[in-house]
């Protein structure tokens, strides 16, 4: 199995980018992780919130593949400590057969049509973080939750 995350829009600020990419960098020594980043919509003056969201939407569709699973990181999904969180990659370990996939959407949220095609839904707290900063906060709980399943001491109770 192989893990991606799909990110709408790049990480702009390079105390961010650095930090992502240490992390990523760590989770890629246990298991296989790509970040996936969609550009940014341009001209979005003239679309309302549900435009961006159905085209951006769109872009995240044209992603995924037909066997993955996808999981959105959403403020109305299924919240985990981070041991319950490395308890649920390790089961997805033993069920998904090709990608498990984690996406952030844009600013609006997701489409319908993304969430229709979504397996389940995480949220990583129940306050409200900036983009920036969930891409961050999910790819360090990635790396704790392998570290974890590993019995290594990063992971302190």
């Amino acid at each position: 199995m192989k893990v991606a995350l799909i990110l709408v829009g790049k990480t702009v600020n390079k105390h961010f980018v650095e930090l992502i990419d240490d992390y990523a960098g760590r989770v890629k020594h246990y298991i296989g992780f790509d970040i996936l980043t969609i550009p940014e919509l341009k001209n979005t003056k003239n679309l309302s919130n549900d435009q961006q969201k159905q085209q951006e939407g769109e872009l995240i569709l044209r992603q995924l593949q037909t066997a993955d699973h996808v999981v959105l990181l959403d403020e109305h999904g299924k919240d985990y400590r981070s041991v319950e969180f490395a308890t649920f990659m390790e089961q997805k370990m033993l069920s998904v057969s090709k990608r498990l996939v984690f996406v952030i959407g844009g600013p609006y949220g997701f489409s319908g049509d993304v969430y229709s095609r979504a397996n389940e839904k995480l949220s990583l707290s129940k306050m409200t973080f900036s983009h920036q900063m969930v891409r961050l906060i999910f790819v360090e709980q990635l790396y704790r939750a392998m570290t974890i399943m590993r019995g290594e001491s990063y992971h302190h109770e």
